[in-house]
């Protein structure tokens, strides 16, 4: 059978950064060269990063990015590199495409092309678009009527893109009546818990329906609220791994196949939902027999606290570098969340790039200002202490407020503070907030939410804690120094905002919220549904209640990494003036 050398180049990109995304992907085009890689293949939409979101609306940004797929493949012909097939996905428009109500305006498509020789050889749109959680493809694209094949040193090579995959029909069926040896697909599948082994049996699945070996290409990094895990896929047709990368690590997986010759005759005419086959042959004869170098091999996979801290650790990193900033400022009080933020903003940024600040006011317990300068000097993080209690005094001088007004005030104080210093030092504020308090209201506006960016928006209070002795372990496994101060761990929660105060003083117990946080923002069940599964009626109502009053509040919270099925922000829209109360 013949051989093919595919190299599947893992990588991060950077939304409408062209220039930069061109340069990454000559690098790992030669380096794939340089590794005797028959064919070379970048994740959906690398030219352009992703997701664009309503880029895709804007004509400027299209045309450049069509601009910048010709001058790629201008210059990998000028580098010498013009014999090597190169998919790359990018943002293209269909120039059939008339304009109609419904339709997005100018007919963008989430595209990728073959480039051979200097030139656009084959390109094409994907053809199923998602509808759903953080996509909205139908508001940007317009799909795409073909299944692409393009015929490799004698292999019939199927693409597709992302979603082509993850539902049925379309052109994975119509692959196996095209008779081809390989289906690549090119993807920017987004993390989510345990997301991985969904996907690997999504694609064990579909090599056996395509009837050829699968390669599943996916991006790593992260944009926004977005991480993307890598976990690229190689598939035999009888569902075998053959090989598999490394999660959230950028490289390229080489993998050597032996694959079914094409056919003497091109396919042709239609297949599966009415695609157009659509064949280019670029190399007609089959390369002669080589050693194979690289076989693959499976990657070893993270266990899952380990996978959700790493995805926290990449959608810090990503956030700060890609918006242009060097270092972040955060609020230590001494409690768990803080304590876990800072320690994953030193992982991801360095312990000099972050500055803790200790805001103690009069209610503020010795042992709070002692676990943050402990959790300083254990991850040697920048640390300065600001007493509020003046400021403090100052308004209330001024306004004599009393109660919720008073305990709000310190934490807007702290706000303040933060963001003086992110705007006389150039620090990005991280804001310190679960999502167990995002859901239930618990935080104060302009006090503790303040922040660019929020490290630990999607985790629940249970997680956290989780997370935290789950880092501390890892640290005294390798002979570290465990970051974050076991009384911090232990101590009873608490905003410290009154004398005595605990979280447990307005909210139910972590353990208990927190799972009927999950049935109610994550499953979308209603009261019914989660009193059926055991669970106080009353509280259930208390619950629910508070996460439906606190819409407001998390539409003003910022972005933060998404890990869960739902996050709070595109995941879930509610209006905010919403009366509807579950059983009411």
């Amino acid at each position: 059978m013949p051989q093919l050398r595919v190299a599947l180049n893992q990588i991060d990109t950077c939304v409408g950064a062209l220039a930069r995304n061109t340069g990454t992907l000559l690098h790992w085009t030669r380096h794939a060269a340089q590794q005797g890689a028959h064919l070379v293949a970048f994740p959906e939409m690398a030219l352009t990063g992703y997701p664009v979101e309503d880029l895709a609306l804007r004509p400027s940004f299209v045309e450049a990015s069509r601009a910048a797929l010709a001058e790629l493949a201008g210059r990998l012909a000028t580098e010498g590199l013009g014999e090597l097939p190169v998919v790359v996905g990018h943002l293209d428009r269909c120039a059939r495409e008339l304009p109609r109500y419904g339709r997005p305006a100018g007919a963008p498509q989430n595209a990728a092309a073959v480039l051979h020789r200097g030139r656009i050889a084959l390109s094409f749109a994907k053809h199923h678009l998602p509808n759903y959680g953080v996509f909205d493809e139908f508001r940007y694209f317009v799909p795409g009527d073909t299944l692409p094949v393009v015929r490799v040193h004698g292999v019939d090579v199927a693409l597709a893109i992302c979603e082509d995959l993850w539902q049925d029909g379309g052109r994975v069926p119509a692959t196996r009546a095209a008779g081809a040896g390989l289906l690549l697909s090119l993807n920017a599948s987004p993390y989510e818990r345990h997301k991985d082994d969904t996907r690997l049996e999504l694609v064990r699945r579909r090599a056996r329906e395509a009837g050829c070996t699968t390669a599943y290409l996916a991006m790593t990094g992260g944009q926004d609220e977005l991480v993307f895990d890598g976990d690229s896929l190689v598939v035999s047709p009888d569902g075998r791994v053959i090989a598999r990368a490394p999660q959230f690590t950028e490289g390229c997986l080489l993998v050597d196949l032996e694959l079914p010759a094409a056919a003497a005759e091109p396919p042709s005419g239609t297949v599966g939902d009415g695609l157009r086959i659509d064949h280019v042959t670029l190399s007609a004869d089959p390369l002669p027999a080589y050693p194979p170098q690289t076989l693959g091999g499976e990657a070893e996979r993270l266990e899952d606290l380990e996978e959700i801290y790493t995805a926290l650790v990449v959608g810090v990193r990503a956030y700060v570098a890609k918006n242009g900033f060097h270092s972040v400022v955060l609020g230590l009080s001494g409690g768990i969340d803080s304590a876990l933020v800072a320690t994953l903003a030193c992982d991801a940024l360095g312990a000099r790039h972050v500055h803790g600040v200790a805001m103690p006011s009069a209610y503020s317990s010795e042992h709070s200002r002692t676990d943050a300068a402990d959790l300083a000097r254990r991850t040697g993080l920048a640390f300065r202490t600001v007493p509020i209690g003046p400021m403090v005094d100052a308004y209330m001088e001024s306004l004599g407020l009393s109660g919720t007004a008073e305990e709000n005030l310190q934490s807007r104080v702290r706000g303040t503070t933060l963001m003086a210093l992110s705007n006389q030092e150039g620090h990005l504020v991280l804001a310190p907030g679960n999502k167990s308090e995002l859901a239930c209201g618990y935080s104060t506006l302009y006090g503790d939410s303040v922040g660019a960016f929020g490290p630990i928006k999607d985790v629940y209070k249970s997680d956290v804690y989780a997370l935290a002795r789950w880092r501390n372990a890892a640290a005294a496994d390798r002979g570290r120094t465990p970051p974050i101060p076991e009384h911090t761990l232990t101590k009873p929660p608490s905003a410290e905002l009154r004398p005595g105060q605990l979280d447990t003083d307005t909210l139910p117990d972590y353990d208990v919220l927190d799972r009927i946080l999950a049935r109610y923002v994550d499953g979308d069940r209603g009261r019914a549904e989660i009193v059926a599964e055991g669970f106080d009626d009353a509280l259930v109502v208390r619950v629910l209640r508070m996460v439906d009053a606190a819409e407001y509040k998390r539409r003003q919270y910022p972005p933060g990494t998404k890990i869960s099925a739902k996050g709070f922000g595109k995941d879930r829209r509610l209006p905010v003036t919403n009366l509807w109360r579950e059983g009411a």
